[in-house]
């Protein structure tokens, strides 16, 4: 019974893949001058002289070099290759290292501040493409990213990283990722987009100080990030890792459960598994409060002011189904399959475009389709959605 589950989950979420996801940024989000537009809104118009974010440009390299290593296809290597470019000719900091927040439309910097999150995410993307590729010059990137990160974010004293500073690495003012985040010098969120960046880095290159710091953060998680009362992840913290606001982000839960996981897998370290299993099974759990009767993942809870965010964000359910997925493979327990099948569904009624290919950004707890925030843009990107059925093809073969 359950295999053929998983049968009709691989048959679907490949050719949502291959004929909703990726055709959708080859051919809308291909810039005639270079590189990739900026943004497309919710309405599937192009924004004309938008600026180009490093999170969109890295995470596109990121899936297309991910689908080239799966697939094969030369038109994902064509557009891994374009995006390489973009990063290494365009975003990369010839002078003071590190990767600019965002360009021009023209390709010019635009806002030149070091945000290590970003810089996070360049390094998943090279990383990635060599796996793909065999590329030097990508993992030599990759590798001078890593050093940055190491030299100007890390907190020897107190460990853990700081969350931006600016372009020649000093302090910065405004630390904050969007302007929905705390003002705060460590987040929970920037952790996490470290080690996932690192865990790949360590797939293609066994650095020795690669893995302790890889092995560091996984400690960080359970023993300053993770609330042991509730198996939430805290947020916002101070240079002293005093937690700041109670807030509840369920997607962002779910997803850590199974890069926490991943980051532990790729150490090949069977102790350090055993330790860490009942811990990523006690954060999914935890993130199954926010799971609705549709079978869809709420957005988050604000536990100081009262309020909930109900909203269904398409990012939000591409995790729940992979961390779900990932229980259920440690597990064999139907609950945990039921939540990731019931949530793909959601996913199918709800968020994908059949007409014009993509996802919408989210829906809200009535239904209604949000076309006020993009179809792609600085934080839309084909990263979630794309690695989520890449996820499931690869766990579940071919």
């Amino acid at each position: 019974m359950n295999e053929n589950i998983i049968t009709t989950l691989k048959s679907e979420v490949n050719e949502t893949l291959l004929d909703n996801i990726l055709p959708y940024w080859i051919e809308k989000m291909t810039d005639v001058q270079g590189g990739f537009y900026g943004r497309i809104d919710g309405n599937d118009n192009h924004i004309k002289g938008a600026d180009k974010g490093a999170i969109l440009n890295a995470r596109i390299l990121w899936t297309f070099s991910a689908a080239y290593r799966l697939f094969k296809k030369p038109e994902y290597l064509q557009m891994a290759t374009r995006a390489k470019r973009v990063i290494i000719n365009g975003f990369f900091d010839k002078e003071f290292g590190g990767i600019y927040w965002s360009l021009k439309d023209n390709g010019e910097p635009r806002d030149t501040k070091k945000q290590i999150y970003a810089i996070g995410f360049a390094i998943y993307g090279l990383s990635e493409y060599y796996r793909a590729t065999s590329d030097t010059e990508s993992l030599e990137y990759a590798i001078s990213l890593f050093e940055s990160i190491e030299k100007y974010s890390f907190d020897n004293d107190k460990n853990g990283y700081c969350e931006a500073l600016t372009r020649e690495w000093n302090e910065i003012d405004d630390m904050r990722l969007s302007e929905k985040d705390a003002n705060e010098r460590k987040t929970m969120n920037t952790h996490l987009h470290i080690l996932e960046p690192y865990t790949n880095l360590y797939r293609v290159w066994k650095d020795e100080r690669l893995e302790k710091q890889i092995r560091n953060l996984i400690d960080i998680f359970t023993d300053k990030i993770l609330d042991k009362e509730t198996s939430h992840l805290n947020l916002f913290f101070d240079d002293n890792w005093n937690s700041k606001y109670r807030i509840v982000s369920y997607g962002h839960d779910i997803e850590a459960s199974w890069l926490i996981d991943e980051a532990v897998s790729v150490l090949e370290d069977k102790d350090l598994k055993n330790k860490i299993l009942p811990i990523i099974k006690n954060i999914a759990d935890a993130a199954s409060q926010g799971l609705t009767t549709k079978g869809s993942m709420i957005y988050e809870k604000n536990l100081e002011k009262g309020t909930i965010d109900r909203d269904s964000h398409w990012w939000v359910q591409s995790e729940t189904v992979i961390g779900y997925l990932n229980m259920y493979q440690h597990t064999n327990e139907e609950e945990y399959l039921s939540k990731a099948i019931k949530c793909w569904e959601f996913i199918k009624d709800n968020l994908i475009d059949y007409d014009n290919g993509e996802w919408y950004w989210s829906i809200s707890e009535n239904g209604e389709v949000n076309r006020k925030d993009d179809k792609a843009g600085f934080w839309k990107c084909p990263y979630h959605n794309g690695r989520m059925c890449m996820e499931i093809i690869e766990r579940f073969g071919a």
